[in-house]
């Protein structure tokens, strides 16, 4: 039959005043889609649309070029160097020539053998979002055909399941694509309408029999702003905004260590804004106006460390800290600007290629910044912890009254889980990126996780710093006694960590003598009944120097001024409460007259020093 078909051509073409190629390609590479011709006639262009080969019948084409050509080089492809005939073993085949041999050489004919041996990838789209218009088109777009969106050789057939397929073509080992429906603005992305990593697929993971099948969760246009937005979004926002607001209330509302408070508001304030940052910079029409805000959040990583250590510098120790001290801080956060200004100074459009295609020198950026900001968060971390447990030392050794500064040990733990989890996620970047396994929905959920448990801080500093504010009343000079603080700076870590109380001798005759005085005071004057009683404010009434008064409790009774004084506390709350006069008094009224300023610290005094706690003691001795 198809000898037939081209003699029947033959016999017909010398009718017209054309070169007829005939063309027998029994195995197309992709069936539905055309044949060409490339040559020297429209310079090797593989797929010129005027040069598709026409369908006569079966796998039987043909092409009528103009009788006044003499010769010409050519070959046939289905649109591309990719899908171009060969050899029947896919060898390179060299190119056609037709030379005019006389005025009647106008038929030529042609067999397309087989098709140079190239890498096939074979997707099926198994699953569309339900939203998907029912007329669209798929096309696929990537690394294979520079990123063009609406190609018409990469678009996706459909299949009587409903499915679509595409076979590619190319000599690429890793492909990097996404699929569209014939443009960006209809890219597909995550469930929630985000912008969604490139895929990769690798040569070693494909299975040249079977197709590799793809889910489509959703596309950038048709996501709602509701889906949108995920519930790790919403709840960043609701942090942002109360963080913001709590940034106004404080310095309204409370006096108390002003300074210490500038250091929170700022604190707090930052770390919303840039909450408010990380979620409208992950915003589509947002990222598509201002692509560059996906940088910002990115400089939290250098300021929080910092800023929360000298946030609880200024509170716990009222620490003078001038703008060299302060500067000196956030040398690394200057740094990060620098390493991220070529981005800032990128065209929007080709830095949001770097963002999507996740481009090498971007990437690296990323990995570098990030390592670098793990181990300085852990470094910082370690700072605050140990102020903070120098802090516990000290007021123990020089006040009388509870100070519930747990709080900001719970915001370390967060901080902690944070810093654990960045760990996690750059393992999980590293996976990946270099790594085989495609991972970037997990690694996204990560960040997600990090910034919601971050979020938690601001909470926590806020509310403590509004309904507690009277806790922190340790005077600078009053640490000096036991610690030497004074000159603490930015990176004079040791004076701080290494400091040691300061030393006294005391002879045996005048610590009795000393303990004597003190006890007399005690049971005289009861000065433990002042709930904000301290060491300066005891060796001020004593007349004796504060650090002698220290070494007295410390070494004449082993024990440090606050539990001294709350042994005096307990032991006048259990008088109490066997006295009639008291019978209409509460446990904690009690416990309230005698000294303690919580019922916190009461019970743990009462539980360490009587091995019972209040109610038990009560009910024993009215028994």
């Amino acid at each position: 039959m198809r000898i037939l078909v081209i003699l029947l051509l033959m016999i017909v073409q010398p009718m017209y005043a054309q070169i007829r190629i005939v063309v027998y390609a029994p195995k197309l590479l992709m069936p539905n889609k055309p044949l060409y011709m490339a040559s020297n006639l429209n310079k090797w262009n593989p797929k010129d649309e005027k040069y598709i080969l026409k369908k006569i019948s079966g796998d039987t084409y043909f092409i009528d070029l103009p009788d006044t050509l003499k010769s010409f080089e050519y070959k046939f492809t289905q649109g591309s160097w990719n899908t171009v005939e060969a050899t029947a073993t896919g060898a390179l085949l060299s190119n056609r020539i037709f030379v005019k041999q006389s005025t009647n050489d106008k038929s030529i004919e042609a067999k397309i053998e087989g098709w140079e041996n190239r890498i096939k990838y074979w997707f099926k789209i198994s699953k569309l979002p339900e939203n998907t218009p029912e007329d669209a088109s798929i096309y696929v777009a990537g690394n294979f055909n520079n990123w063009l969106e609406h190609d018409e050789n990469y678009k996706l057939e459909k299949q009587y399941d409903g499915s679509f397929d595409i076979k590619i073509f190319t000599e690429i080992k890793e492909l990097e694509y996404k699929f569209n429906r014939g443009d960006w603005t209809t890219v597909e992305s995550w469930k929630s309408g985000k912008a969604r990593p490139n895929r990769k697929t690798q040569l070693e993971s494909l299975d040249v029999n079977h197709p590799l099948e793809i889910e489509i969760d959703n596309w950038e246009d048709l996501a709602s702003t509701f889906n949108y937005y995920s519930i790790f979004d919403l709840l960043l926002l609701f942090a942002a905004f109360q963080g913001i607001l709590l940034s106004i209330v404080i310095p309204s509302i409370q006096d108390f260590n002003k300074e210490a408070n500038r250091w929170l508001v700022l604190l707090i304030g930052f770390v919303s804004l840039m909450m408010f940052v990380r979620v409208i910079s992950n915003y589509r029409d947002v990222a598509n106006a201002i692509p560059k805000l996906l940088l910002i959040p990115n400089f939290i990583l250098f300021t929080y460390p910092p800023l929360f250590y000298l946030y609880i510098q200024k509170l716990l120790f009222q620490k003078a800290i001038n703008l060299k001290d302060s500067i000196r801080h956030f040398v690394p956060f200057f740094i990060q600007v620098l390493a991220f200004l070529p981005y800032f100074l990128l065209e929007s459009k080709k830095f949001q290629l770097k963002v999507v295609n996740e481009e090498l020198d971007l990437m690296i950026t990323y990995g570098v910044t990030s390592s670098l900001a793990f181990v300085f968060n852990i470094y910082y971390w370690s700072l605050s912890k140990q102020t903070i447990n120098i802090y516990k030392e000290s007021y123990i050794n020089q006040t009388a009254y509870h100070q519930n500064i747990q709080y900001l040990s719970t915001a370390l733990i967060i901080q902690s889980i944070c810093i654990v989890l960045g760990g996690f996620t750059g393992v999980l970047f590293a996976i990946h990126y270099f790594g085989n396994l495609q991972i970037p929905e997990i690694t996204s959920k990560s960040i997600d996780l990090i910034w919601l448990v971050f979020s938690m801080i601001g909470y926590i500093l806020g509310y403590f710093a509004i309904h507690q504010p009277e806790i922190f009343k340790l005077k600078k000079e009053e640490v000096k006694e036991t610690l030497t603080m004074e000159n603490v700076t930015v990176f004079e870590e040791k004076n701080l960590i290494s400091a040691e109380p300061v030393k006294v001798t005391i002879s045996d005759e005048n610590l009795e003598n000393q303990k004597k005085l003190l006890i007399d005071f005690f049971e005289t004057e009861k000065p433990y009944i002042n709930p904000n009683l301290t060491l300066n404010e005891l060796a001020s009434n004593l007349k004796i120097p504060t650090h002698l008064l220290s070494k007295t409790i410390n070494d004449g009774f082993g024990k440090n001024f606050f539990d001294f004084v709350n042994f005096y506390r307990v032991d006048e709350f259990k008088r109490r409460v066997n006295s009639p006069k008291y019978n209409n008094y509460t446990l904690l009224g009690i416990a309230f007259d005698v000294g303690f300023n919580s019922k916190t610290a009461f019970n743990r005094a009462f539980k360490k020093i009587t091995n019972q706690t209040p109610s038990e003691f009560y009910q024993s001795s009215k028994n």
